[in-house]
């Protein structure tokens, strides 16, 4: 089968970073589905892991978790899939990703497609929506109000893959006020149009643009990116015994300053649940189906911004350098093999 992988991790500029492979096709276990992929998209954690893992000399590393693809093959203890399902996923971390013309992967992870977006836009969805969900609901709780506090959420990096669906969630399924931050005109026109009711600059400081709403001090915060830069600002601005999330990687990150307002923070990786294999993997399924329910009904949209092209090394070379600018909106797709 076609792939694309790398063996040793080099910056994106170089062509070795990322190259054209033709490997066998993968073996698949009893709670697997073997998937022919139609269309991926890329996100951060596929740049972080091929900027940092050495893979082990003589193999290569297959990347990807966002895709979209056809059924060929249902393992023994499968149920609910059968051969030409069309499925979507965002996959496991620890296994070969979906830079591939076959991939395996846990059916548990894995929910039929929305029937009204194509592949690419499909493709867009998964790990971002599974990121958002599992914060706004698993995490930071938001049906449970805080006392006293606004019954708001502050999203900063709104433009991004997972600020965009994060947004179109909070307006879809929540009765939350939604402040997202952009700093650039486009990204302001972009959260908008996911629905969020604010939007401010993150470049200046966040505390008294939110007090200028007049809102009151929000309930929520979810930082997306930068969150060791705002942390300051977000016990600031955020309400007493309010409730913080994140999804990035701080070198260290001090929460002392939080024991005052009696703050609570919560880590989000879409990734625990399939890495440990949790009594309740299958909660990634049914956020699936209700994410494509969702989509299928016009509550949500996708969130595919830019395509780049067939799935091959070139493109998704393209495809890193774009993410790894900081300059992307929403996600970037690849639609089909040469």
């Amino acid at each position: 089968m076609k792939a694309v992988g790398f063996n040793q991790p080099l910056p994106i500029s170089e062509p070795g970073s990322l190259v054209d492979l033709t490997l066998p096709e993968p073996a698949f276990g009893e709670h697997d589905l073997l998937v022919e992929v139609q269309a991926i998209a890329v996100n951060p954690a596929d740049t972080k892991v091929r900027a940092s893992a050495q893979p082990a000399p003589g193999t290569w590393r297959i990347l990807g978790w966002d895709a979209v693809g056809q059924v060929r093959s249902v393992g023994s203890r499968v149920t609910g899939f059968r051969p030409g399902d069309r499925v979507f996923y965002a996959g496991a971390i620890d296994r070969p990703g979906c830079y591939a013309e076959v991939q395996a992967v846990d059916a548990r992870i894995v929910s039929h497609a929305p029937q009204t977006l194509g592949d690419e836009d499909a493709a867009a969805l998964p790990l971002t929506a599974l990121t958002a969900w599992e914060m706004l609901f698993d995490r930071l709780r938001v049906a449970q109000p805080v006392a006293g506090a606004a019954h708001a959420i502050v999203v900063i990096g709104g433009a991004g893959g997972v600020g965009s669906i994060t947004v179109q969630l909070a307006r879809a399924l929540t009765d939350l006020t939604v402040i997202a931050t952009a700093s650039r005109p486009q990204t302001q026109a972009w959260v908008r149009q996911c629905g969020a009711h604010h939007v401010i600059d993150h470049r200046q400081p966040l505390a008294p643009q939110v007090e200028a709403l007049g809102l009151g001090a929000p309930a929520f915060v979810f930082s997306t990116t930068h969150t060791d830069g705002y942390l300051a600002d977000i016990v600031d601005l955020i309400a007493a015994q309010g409730r913080i999330a994140l999804i990035d990687d701080p070198q260290s990150l001090d929460i002392v300053a939080l024991k005052r307002k009696s703050l609570s923070i919560h880590w989000e990786f879409m990734f625990t649940r399939s890495l440990l294999a949790t009594a309740d993997m299958t909660r990634q399924q049914e956020i699936l189906r209700n994410v494509a329910e969702l989509a299928d009904q016009g509550r949500i949209k996708t969130t595919r911004t830019q395509s780049l092209g067939p799935i091959n090394a070139a493109n998704l070379r393209r495809a890193h350098a774009l993410l790894e600018s900081g300059q992307a909106i929403g996600k970037i797709t690849l639609g089909g093999f040469d």
